[in-house]
Parts: structure tokens; C-alpha cells; sequence
């Protein structure tokens, strides 16, 4: 519950504020922040670990421990960046001021990271790997927590996020599309060519948003801080809930993903299709997501979300059992997958957005800066939990990503694609069934946080109005004694 005094920070949304649709042009704008991030994070995610234990040679164990250590770091910085986020003066726009600030930093730290000389060692990895993790914290954090604010509607906010997300497919296909892991040389090409993909972009969709996006929201709370994000973390609640599922979630998508090219290369043996395989992959995404976001309308955004991933479960059960010339199954398997992938893509944020609502009402607070860099927290130590156990993994059992592998060494490479991947899906659907925040739980979320708002503006009028007559009546009293002690 919330404090008069609170409630004084705080100006209550207007029902036209809450619902007004975003236009396109905004959403565009807004949306297109999330295409050169994308391009770069699919090269971070598929190709960089795969590029450095393969190309220069760097241990499958080092490899992961190091992307592990740096995307731990993670745990510190994106809670402080959502933290100075949310305490930014507005006059900079608490949101803009950051993401236009990455920028350059993100630019510098991608060209180094992909583009490594010949002969650098674990050092250099670890390095430029905690740089571009930091400069994608100041862009992710304060990108994700400007959507949320851009509507409180429980629809809008899934239109919202669905547009940021189809923009980051964009960006996705499009580093796809400059991927070529023929051989080693047109690997390091596609690095290099990615890592440009992503400064130019940075170039154009950073100014277009920071002229063309709103950055006037609200954001009160003493619990914004390292310590309330602990005590949100601390006690059984909505977010917690969610936050956890998608971490198992993200896990789940992680593994396949930090494999993908071992196991073209290993298992189908067919490292050419890696390109035209990812694309694939993400154009089915691209083309669900207005699907999902129509499906969620209908059922709800948790419900739908289950349902898209359990038919994800369904389409990959095959995986861990192909080999080499099961190239068209796998082919299915993609398409299939793919095209659940685009709930699993754009739902899970919109109902993190819709957590702001349930913790102004629940804790008094109006975080979003805070509640996103969890979040991105959770999305990066996802991809840190998959890469760090599944690569020292193979390691152990004496897998080489330069080959040479026994039978038993590919299989189980096969194995670990996809079967760890569905038992952690499973584990999400079942946290997520009965998840307490529908669109009618936020509705009313909504229309109590309005009719405590025009509460405390009326009791602060009340108060107002007493303040004034005691004052005028302490006048008249004054007034009088100074007549009357003048009488003769």
C-alpha cells in the first residue's frame, strides 16, 4: 500500500493515457531500436563461441567458463543500470539519455569481439566479452522499460512488444543472411560483415528514436534500489513466478542455440545449411508473432505462452535422434519449432510489463527500470547457464569442435541438443499454468490504482480545504484579541 506522501510523487494515469494505441510510426520507431541489437546478439549467441574454440582454437571448457564469468557480471550491472535508469532526471529522458549512450560503446566492443586477430587468447575473449555485455546492458535495459511505459493497456503493451520483437527478427534475418560457415575464412568474414551490420545500424535507429519515442513516464519508489530488488526477488510473488520460468525457459532456448552449429556440423553433417537454416527458423518466428499477439487477445497472454511452448516441445522431440542425412526432418523440425518460437519471443515481456501495474499496487512502487533489468539479467544468465555447462560438458567426454569425434562422442552431442532443452520447457509450462495476472486481474489492477489515485487527490483537496479555514480561522481569532486588548 502506498503512503499519502507517495501518492503525492505519483500523478494517477488517465484512462486516456492508460489505453491510447501506440501509432505505427512510434511503434516503428520504438521497434527498430531492437534490429541492430538482434544482429549482433545472434553472432554473440551462435557464432562467437563456436568462432573461437573452433577457429582459434581456444578450449571448449575455456570458451564457456569465460562466457559464463562475463555474462555473471551481468547479475551487478543490470540492476544498477535499471536503478540509474529510473533515477535519471526526466529532462533527459530517464530512457533515451542511456540507449543513445550505448551506441558507440556497443560499436567499439562488437568490432573488437568479432573481429580478433589471429592468435589472441582467453584474455582477449574475456575482455571484450564483459564490454559488449556492458554496453548491451545500457541499451536493453532502458529499451525494454521505455516499451512498458509507452502504454499501461494489457493488449497495447503485447502489440508493443511484438513490435520490437518482429524488428529484432529483422535484424536477425539479416545477420543470418551474412552468415557463412563453409570454412573458416568466410566464418571470420561473417563475423566482420555482422559487426558492421550493427554499427551502421546503431547509426540510423538510435537518433530516429531518440527524436521520435516519448520518454515522459512516471517512476517513484524508494524500493528502487540493489535492496529492493533483492526483496523482490526475496518473497513468493507474480514476478518472481514469472521471472523464473522465463530464466528456465531461456535456458531452454539457450542450449540448442550455443550447439546449433556443432550439431550441423557434426551430426547432419552439413555445416553449409547453418545460414539457410537459421533463416528459416527466425522468417517462421517473424511471420507467428502477429498470430500469437491475435491468439493471446483471445486466451490470454500466460495461456497462450504455455501452449506455444509445449508445441515447441512437440515439433523438437525428434532432434536429439537424427544423423547425418536426416537434413529434411531437421528441416521440418526448424519450420515447426520456428513458428512457436514467436510466443516464446514477444509474450513473456509484455506480461513482465504488466507486473508494473501489480507492484504500484502491491509495494507502492513504479519501478519499470528495476523490474526490466532483472529481466535482462535472467534473459543473460540463460544463455551464460547453457554455454557454461553444455560446452565444458563436452569437453569432458572428449568432444572436439575441431572433429575427429567417435560415434558415441556425436551422439550424445545430438542427445544434448535437444533433450535437456524439452525437460526445461516442460518445467515452464508447469510454472506458468495458473499464473495470477490475466487481463482481468489487470484490469482491475488498473481501475484500483485509478480510484485510489483520484482518492488520495481528493483527500489532498479535503486536507487543502481544512488547512485554509484553520489559517483563516486562527486570522479572525488573532484579528479580534488585538481589538479588544486596544479598548480602553
Amino acid at each position: 500500500m502506498t503512503s499519502p506522501h507517495r501518492a503525492k510523487e505519483r500523478p494517477p494515469h488517465t484512462a486516456a493515457e492508460s489505453a491510447a494505441a501506440p501509432t505505427l510510426g512510434l511503434l516503428a520507431a520504438y521497434g527498430a531500436l531492437a534490429f541492430p541489437l538482434a544482429a549482433g546478439f545472434i553472432a554473440l549467441q551462435v557464432i562467437v563461441p563456436t568462432y573461437y574454440a573452433q577457429v582459434l582454437g581456444l578450449s571448449l571448457s575455456a570458451v564457456g567458463g569465460i562466457l559464463l564469468v562475463a555474462r555473471l557480471w551481468d547479475l551487478v550491472t543490470d540492476p544498477v543500470v535499471g536503478f540509474l535508469s529510473d533515477r535519471t532526471p526526466p529532462r533527459l529522458g530517464r530512457r533515451r539519455v542511456w540507449v543513445a549512450a550505448s551506441a558507440p560503446l556497443l560499436a567499439i566492443a562488437a568490432w573488437y569481439l568479432f573481429n580478433p586477430a589471429a592468435g589472441v587468447g582467453n584474455g582477449y575473449l574475456f575482455w571484450w566479452g564483459i564490454a559488449i555485455y556492458i554496453a548491451g546492458t545500457f541499451a536493453v535495459v532502458p529499451m525494454n522499460a521505455w516499451g512498458a511505459e509507452l502504454s499501461a493497456d494489457y493488449h497495447q503493451r503485447a502489440r508493443i512488444t511484438g513490435a520490437r520483437t518482429l524488428f529484432g527478427l529483422l535484424g536477425t534475418l539479416s545477420g543470418l543472411l551474412l552468415i557463412d560457415n563453409t570454412d573458416n575464412e568466410t566464418l571470420a568474414a561473417s563475423l566482420r560483415a555482422i559487426a558492421l551490420l550493427l554499427i551502421i545500424g546503431l547509426a540510423v535507429v538510435v537518433p530516429w528514436a531518440v527524436w521520435r519515442v516519448p520518454d515522459r513516464s512516471p517512476v517513484t519508489g524508494s524500493g528502487n534500489s540493489l535492496r529492493g530488488a533483492w526483496a523482490l526477488l526475496r518473497q513468493p510473488s507474480p514476478f518472481r513466478r514469472l521471472l523464473l520460468a522465463f530464466l528456465v525457459n531461456g535456458t531452454a532456448n539457450a542450449i540448442p542455440a550455443t550447439l546449433f552449429l556443432l550439431y550441423v556440423t557434426h551430426v547432419l553433417e552439413r555445416p553449409g545449411i547453418a545460414g539457410p537454416i537459421l533463416f528459416l527458423y527466425f522468417a517462421a518466428s517473424a511471420v507467428s508473432i502477429p498470430a500469437w499477439v491475435a491468439v493471446a487477445r483471445r486466451i490470454g497472454k500466460h495461456q497462450a505462452w504455455c501452449v506455444a511452448v509445449v508445441g515447441s516441445c512437440v515439433f523438437f522431440a525428434g532432434a536429439p535422434f537424427l544423423s547425418a542425412g536426416d537434413t529434411l526432418w531437421y528441416v521440418a523440425i526448424v519450420a515447426g519449432t520456428g513458428l512457436m518460437i514467436g510466443a516464446d519471443l514477444s509474450l513473456p515481456s509484455a506480461i513482465n510489463g504488466d507486473l508494473i501495474e501489480w507492484d504500484e499496487w502491491e509495494n507502492g512502487q513504479r519501478r519499470p527500470g528495476l523490474f526490466f533489468a532483472l529481466w535482462g539479467t535472467a534473459s543473460k544468465l540463460a544463455f551464460a547457464l547453457a554455454v557454461g555447462t553444455i560446452f565444458p560438458l563436452l569437453d569432458l567426454v572428449g568432444f572436439s569442435a575441431q572433429g575427429g569425434n567417435s560415434d558415441q562422442a556425436v551422439r550424445l552431442l545430438a542427445v544434448l541438443y535437444g533433450a535437456p532443452s524439452i525437460a526445461l520447457k516442460l518445467v515452464a509450462v508447469a510454472m506458468m499454468a495458473r499464473f495470477p495476472i490475466d487481463e482481468a486481474a489487470h484490469r482491475d489492477l488498473r481501475h484500483r490504482l485509478a480510484v485510489r489515485g483520484r482518492g488520495d487527490s481528493a483527500g489532498q483537496t479535503v486536507q487543502a480545504a481544512q488547512d485554509s479555514r484553520h489559517e483563516q480561522g486562527g486570522q479572525h481569532e488573532r484579528h479580534g484579541t488585538g481589538a479588544d486588548s486596544g479598548a480602553p
